[in-house]
């Protein structure tokens, strides 16, 4: 018998080792990345290590963002609350204001004993003027921090923008010289291998924040060179695309996108694809670490971005629109153990259920969260699954502004009353809140009161034609309208 007993804990040893290791965690995130990668199957992206990881992990489809805006959809995604929970809907405000108690996906690993840091853009930061501090950082979510501020910090003077001064929130580009390492970008994959070198013994959390391809586009020439300009040309927006189209729909469009020429339109999409490129070689270089390192068998790897990004759909730029193209993400999962690697998976997931994922994944206590995991996609991608995605903006709000000093002085009575009337309306709010199922987009303007949108991805895919007001969709579109307002 004590030979029985000695000859099974000499069995069971291994697997209780085996169970009990914890599996590491690389949270990988781009900056204003829309689904322009070879993997989804764009046919001039050079992107060759993202699509190593989507083929040795589970490449999901349909992946969208809570929030098409860096600050709410970061503050959900890392939160795991909608931005009707965190209260946050532009980029100024921290979460924690609205929050205060809110248990951080960092956090979670934290309490679960974790290494936890961060290197880069992870919470909101201005781009650029913030590159190289803490940002709208949390200081909770992290036991160390690393900022790093790279060549394209130096260059601001040159950067080409539609907007003179102004570099993040308007179309700007640059081809930099020198090599990716001395961007921001290259000097965050440096530091994030030396936290992985630093700490390969220990079970970690290290979440990685690229800058790119967020405007300024700054790249370095190599990665300009993979996009000749012939190839970078916008789309065509038919001349009558907005006629009947709620006005909530193009509220992201910017002024200033009045002086695009066909050929600076080809020039800032040569630059966004070359600044994706650049940020591509970076995650190359973090696996590539993590197998000299011996450490991709037991890590399990995030990318995603914070939401998606327009190159002149619909005649829209940047995000902020609830169309499919700023509201779809790229989201890539590696987890070593699951059974549905090398899978691209169709079902409609949101970033707000990574944070029940990771936790879920690694065997950890999470808090509630207003997600799902998405375990059960990873070890079979066409699983069940009943979860639609939700995204929202806000357009409007507010009342017209007063001029300084207090009223403006009147030509004349009337319109004095004019103007009386003006400044004492409010402008008008209108909220857009879209459900996507895997067929359909359906999205709502201020409850529908500003008018509705419908489009079938089965036929098509590029949302031109509205079947808001066909009767034939009547029935989807009541069924739609009722599973949006079921997330309130």
């Amino acid at each position: 018998m004590p030979r029985l007993l000695i000859a099974l804990a000499v069995l069971l040893a291994p697997l209780s080792a085996t169970a009990a290791e914890k599996m590491n965690v690389l949270y990988v995130v781009s900056d204003d990345l829309c689904n322009r990668l070879g993997t989804y199957g764009d046919s001039i992206a050079v992107t060759p290590n993202l699509d190593r990881l989507a083929a040795k992990g589970v490449r999901f489809d349909r992946a969208y963002c809570q929030y098409p805006l860096c600050n709410p959809s970061r503050a959900s995604f890392l939160t795991g609350l909608r931005p009707d929970h965190t209260k946050v809907y532009e980029n100024a405000t921290q979460f924690r204001k609205n929050v205060p108690d809110a248990q951080s996906m960092p956090q979670t690993f934290q309490k679960a004993g974790y290494y936890v840091a961060r290197v880069g853009k992870l919470y909101h930061y201005g781009v650029p003027t913030q590159i190289g501090t803490d940002g709208l950082d949390d200081p909770p979510s992290w036991q160390h921090v690393v900022n790093p501020k790279g060549h394209d910090k130096d260059v601001e003077d040159k950067i080409h923008t539609l907007t003179p001064g102004q570099f993040g929130g308007t179309l700007s580009w640059f081809q930099d010289t020198g090599t990716d390492a001395e961007q921001t970008d290259g000097l965050i994959a440096a530091e994030t291998i030396k936290l992985l070198e630093a700490n390969q013994d220990k079970p970690f959390f290290l979440a990685c924040g690229f800058f790119r391809p967020h405007t300024p586009y700054v790249a370095t020439k190599p990665f300009f060179d993979l996009y000749p300009l012939e190839k970078c040309a916008a789309p065509q927006v038919p001349s009558d695309h907005r006629v009947g189209l709620p006005e909530g729909a193009f509220g992201s469009y910017k002024k200033e996108q009045d002086a695009l020429t066909d050929p600076m339109r080809a020039e800032i999409i040569q630059a966004y694809r070359a600044s994706i490129s650049l940020m591509d070689a970076q995650v190359g270089k973090l696996l590539d670490a993590l197998d000299r390192l011996k450490l991709a068998d037991k890590t399990i790897i995030v990318f995603h971005s914070d939401h998606g990004y327009h190159l002149g759909e619909h005649g829209l730029w940047q995000k902020q629109s609830i169309w499919e193209q700023s509201a779809r993400v790229p989201l890539l999962i590696y987890d070593p153990r699951a059974t549905g690697n090398g899978k691209a998976c169709g079902r409609t997931v949101e970033l707000v259920d990574l944070h029940a994922t990771m936790a879920d994944l690694c065997g950890l206590e999470a808090p509630p969260t207003d997600g799902e995991s998405l375990k059960g996609l990873l070890a079979n991608p066409t699983a069940e699954w009943n979860h639609p995605a939700f995204s929202q903006v806000s357009r409007g709000g507010g009342r017209a502004a007063q001029p300084a000093g207090g009223k403006a002085k009147k030509k004349n009575a009337g319109e004095a009353k004019a103007a009386d009337a003006a400044q004492a309306k409010p402008k008008v709010f209108t909220g857009g809140r879209a459900v996507r199922t895997e067929r359909f987009r359906y999205i709502e303007w201020d409850e529908g009161r500003q008018g509705a949108q419908l489009y079938d991805h089965e036929k098509d895919p590029e949302e031109m034609t509205n079947l808001a007001d066909d009767p034939a969709h009547a029935k989807i579109r009541a069924e739609l309208s009722a599973l949006l307002r079921s997330t309130k």
